[in-house]
């Protein structure tokens, strides 16, 4: 029997009747309840790593704004399916000072978070030709996006950027588009699970092959201003964050209050749609809907379909955090910084007992320390490594199941606070004494 930091017997009994073949291979849910059941059988806590959830308190501006407007009587009313004035008015608003974009207030359309905006993404945005019936994922990338796909019986494709950065980005897109499938261009910047960033250089490329074959560019923004290499926090003023927007007027941005303002719980978030996309007009979203203007068939069709808008008091909430941060009252990038400084000292430790960073750089630029970072050992494939480490009391999910073609894992910094970096010390070295490298 092996001596390990978590009961060996108990962890390879859980993963044996936990009914997945290869726990690894296992989705982000699967890891996390294996976590669960093994914590609640041994009383040992996990460094866990599995799941990307905020572990910051919520903004006052927020909840309080949240309590006064159901203390008003908001629960009992339908929100506008398009969102209330307050929230538009304020997005349009956070859009120019803190990506100096214009947009109109119409395009600015509150969400169930930034995966419901997704999902009306790739139901609009994928049936506007018929020829154009694919996805295309730019990754790695958040894996219940291509599970929202498949649960809407929509095709995509996808390629790791690993090898692609840079010019040799132009010549790999190219090779795509121009089979004239491809309806939309998907990527996060930062990116999960990487927290690889597209250099400027990189989002023009985009930008100018999308616009050579008409594509829609979806921007996933979940991760606002959270490349803590520069200050994005000043509202009006430059550094603003690199944005395809800036090259192309043909996009959506896919924007979240759960991360960068640590409101996740009331799921709200919002798409940004382009001007000149939301006032367009394509004959076959009539098959869909009973109307061929993008905006109208997103907003009064998809959404509509979805949930007929989004929480009413968490519209409230939201707006008031904007309106705090475009005021210049409420620095929401400050608080968040944390993670930053976990990533920093917890990717040392890693490096230390002989784990290597697999996503290293953009450009010429070390990566950003921030919310995700990913590792390798070797002698392991990426689901091995998941496996492995249960035994020490670590864990994490398979880069392969975000799209990559790399072995690794991606770790998430946000639920390591700092009372476990002892712990976390402890489990490495062992980890490292029981698989010694060269």
């Amino acid at each position: 029997m092996k001596n390990t930091p978590i009961d060996y017997k108990t962890v390879k009994e859980t993963i044996e009747n936990y009914g997945v073949e290869e726990v690894g291979k296992g989705s982000i849910r699967d890891v996390v309840k294996i976590v669960n059941i093994i914590e609640k059988k041994t009383g040992k806590k996990f460094i866990r790593m599995e799941m990307g959830v905020p572990s910051l308190a919520p903004p006052e501006i927020g909840t309080n704004a949240e309590i006064e407007a159901l203390k008003k009587g908001v629960a009992s009313k339908y929100p506008m399916l398009e969102g209330v004035p307050a929230i538009k008015k304020e997005l349009k608003r956070f859009m120019k000072l803190f990506l100096n974009l214009d947009v109109e207030e119409e395009n600015c359309v509150p969400t169930v978070g930034s995966m419901m905006g997704g999902m009306a993404t790739f139901l609009t945005a994928g049936r506007r030709e018929a020829k154009k019936d694919t996805i295309l994922f730019i990754d790695p990338g958040f894996p219940v996006q291509k599970h929202q796909l498949d649960v809407i019986g929509m095709k995509y494709t996808n390629f790791d950027v690993y090898n692609f950065r840079g010019e040799k980005l132009r010549s790999k897109l190219e090779s795509i588009l121009s089979e004239g499938n491809i309806s939309c261009i998907l990527f996060s910047n930062p990116n999960n699970p990487t927290w690889v960033c597209f250099t400027c250089e990189e989002l023009k490329i985009i930008a100018e092959l999308a616009d050579k074959y008409n594509c829609i560019v979806i921007e996933d923004l979940a991760y606002f201003g959270m490349d803590f290499r520069e200050d994005y926090s000043k509202p009006g003023e430059a550094p603003y964050p690199p944005s395809v927007t800036n090259y192309t007027d043909n996009y959506i941005i896919l924007f979240s209050s759960s991360k960068a303002f640590s409101y996740a719980g009331q799921r709200i978030g919002a798409s940004i749609i382009s001007p000149k996309l939301y006032h367009s007009n394509f004959p076959e979203l009539k098959k869909f809907y009973n109307a061929e203007n993008f905006g109208y068939c997103f907003v009064y069709g998809s959404l509509y379909t979805l949930s007929s808008g989004c929480s009413h008091s968490a519209q409230y909430a939201f707006a008031a955090m904007l309106k705090a941060a475009n005021d210049g009252e409420f620095n929401f990038l400050d608080s968040v910084k944390i993670y930053g400084e976990r990533a920093k000292i917890m990717k040392q430790m890693f490096q230390k007992y002989g784990f290597k960073i697999v996503y290293e750089c953009d450009g010429e630029t070390p990566i950003a320390d921030g919310f995700y970072f990913t590792i390798s050992y070797p002698g392991f494939t990426g689901h091995e490594l998941v496996e492995e480490l249960f035994y020490y009391g670590i864990s994490a999910i398979a880069l392969i199941t975000t799209g990559s073609e790399v072995e690794g894992l991606r770790a998430c910094v946000s639920q390591t606070c700092e009372d476990q970096f002892g712990d976390l010390e402890e489990r490495l070295k062992a980890f490292k004494e029981a698989h010694p490298v060269e």
